[in-house]
């Protein structure tokens, strides 16, 4: 095993990958896995070899886009608060949290196709998911804007919940009614 660490992609390549990633989330999300991996490459602008070159198999492409949602939803929350006061960047937060669910919703055959063969795609993602929760209620907590006896545990199974009996796009509205009652009943009132 080599201690070397892989060469970083050019700038050009690292577009390439991040234009089929974004696609592939699309796509998928809308067609399902059986979507053609060319058409993912055409709408992406690349090559098939430039898809393939880059994710061997569907399995590999359908891993990365997970991944890769993952790392997007978890970056959004430091951005947030940089952003926003804490509560409103906790609800805008929850709005990109549903948007994961609904792609991972597109994609969850094939996440537990690739769990079952021995290769978890989850890897850290709870605990990622977890600690950007944590770090929006520890600003909001800060701030005096919610209540200090719900944990991020709380919050989190709450989102889970609602993922679970709403997820795809055509339950969306009732996802957000849920959000907000969840996010009002946690807020602190004067």
């Amino acid at each position: 095993m080599s201690d070397v660490a892989p060469r970083p992609l050019r700038a050009d390549a690292q577009r390439n990958r991040e234009k089929i990633l974004t696609t592939a989330v699309r796509v998928f999300t809308t067609e399902g896995l059986d979507a053609h991996l060319e058409r993912i490459a055409k709408e992406a602008g690349v090559g098939s070899a430039t898809l393939y070159r880059n994710f061997p198999t569907r399995e590999a492409l359908v891993e990365a886009v997970y991944r890769n949602e993952v790392a997007h939803l978890c970056e959004a929350a430091p951005a947030l608060l940089a952003q926003e006061p804490p509560v409103a960047a906790l609800r805008a937060w929850t709005r990109l949290f549903l948007d994961y669910v609904t792609a991972k919703y597109g994609m969850i055959d094939a996440l537990r196709a690739i769990a079952a063969t021995g290769n978890s795609p989850y890897g850290h993602s709870r605990e990622m998911i977890q600690a950007a929760i944590t770090s929006l209620m520890d600003a909001c907590t800060a701030a005096g804007a919610i209540r200090t006896d719900i944990r991020p545990t709380d919050v989190f199974a709450a989102l889970e919940g609602i993922a679970l009996t709403s997820a795809g796009t055509e339950h969306r509205p009732q996802a957000e009614r849920l959000l907000d009652l969840v996010l009002d009943g946690l807020t602190v009132r004067p």
